[in-house]
């Protein structure tokens, strides 16, 4: 199994990878095309210029410093509305390795550090693998819709988890 390392916080080339890792993966699998995997380059571009250390989260997963997945938290509204976890993503390479898993934990525990009373993502219908992660993690499903925000219609579906509920699984 490759050895992995996360880090905080941007490294240079990671919009472009992550973006990289995003467009591949679903055109691959899903048959998404260029409007998604630049939806996903200029929204984590203009994420991580308005980053701030003590509100966000973005972390990066490398091997052999070669950026292999991701994850944010934009919590711009995350005391109002919930902490926002988006482009969270894992290279063919480390799929089903523990890579996400340790992610996905990184991220809720932020969020519980910060007092976020919960965190929620968009995703959509079939990606099994991720939301196993997900619902491990405290996250349930409490909306469901067709829907096209990535550039082609699928069935869209909004995760919560309430940290206020769940307790923490991470210490």
């Amino acid at each position: 199994m490759p050895e992995f390392k996360i880090t905080k916080g941007y490294v240079p080339g990671s919009i472009g990878r992550v973006a990289e890792l995003h467009g591949i993966y679903y055109h691959k699998n899903w048959n998404f095309g260029l409007f998604f995997e630049a939806k996903v380059a200029s929204e984590l571009a203009q994420f991580l210029g308005r980053y701030e250390e003590g509100r966000d989260g973005f972390w990066t997963v490398s091997v052999k410093d070669r950026v292999e997945g991701a994850i944010a938290i934009d919590a711009i509204h995350g005391m109002e509305e919930g902490a926002h976890l988006r482009w969270f993503i894992v290279s063919d390479e480390l799929r089903g390795k523990g890579a996400g898993n340790h992610l996905i934990e990184t991220a809720v525990r932020f969020c519980r550090e910060k007092e976020y009373a919960k965190i929620y993502l968009w995703t959509f219908a079939g990606l099994n693998p991720a939301r196993h992660l997900y619902e491990k993690a405290g996250f349930r499903l409490v909306e469901e819709h067709q829907g096209a925000q990535w550039g082609t219609a699928v069935r869209e579906q909004r995760f919560v988890c309430d940290l206020t509920d769940v307790p923490s699984s991470t210490g």
